[in-house]
């Protein structure tokens, strides 16, 4: 287990990963959760007061998706299982070490940085952004 969580908060992550990655299917949702999780760990840069799921899912001006239709309604069996998985130490490139993911447009570009650290990968729609290394210790 990478970070403590309770029930509520493993449905919270599930929640999210569905908001803002539904789209982009089982391994997009993961991804989501992998930058979730890394906002807990990290402890640098914006995210240095972020100790929970709740803190990293609800800090302002993070995720648009906490107030969409697909975070207010119950996680399924699959969603709480891929954010099982996720809590549990599973990580997918290019979300590895990211703390940030946006989606730019339909078949638009990423920018080469994203708060001024370096772009770290695509997949589908969304572009990952990882902390520049010796910035955040905690996730390398």
């Amino acid at each position: 287990m990478l970070i403590n969580y309770s029930t509520k908060e493993l449905d919270l992550l599930a929640r999210i990963m569905r908001a803002e990655a539904l789209g982009e299917g089982n391994l997009g949702m993961l991804m989501v959760g992998n930058v979730v999780v890394n906002r807990v760990i990290a402890n640098c840069l914006t995210f240095k007061n972020i100790r929970s799921l709740t803190d990293a899912i609800y800090q302002p001006n993070q995720f648009s998706g906490t107030k969409g239709s697909l975070f207010q309604s119950s996680p399924t069996t699959l969603e709480k299982n891929l954010a099982k998985r996720i809590v549990n130490g599973e990580y997918y490139h290019p979300a590895t070490h990211s703390l940030w993911f946006y989606f730019p447009g339909n078949n638009a570009s990423c920018k080469s940085t994203w708060y001024d650290q370096p772009y770290a990968g695509k997949y589908k729609n969304h572009c990952f952004y990882r902390p520049r290394q010796g910035i955040c210790e905690q996730l390398y």
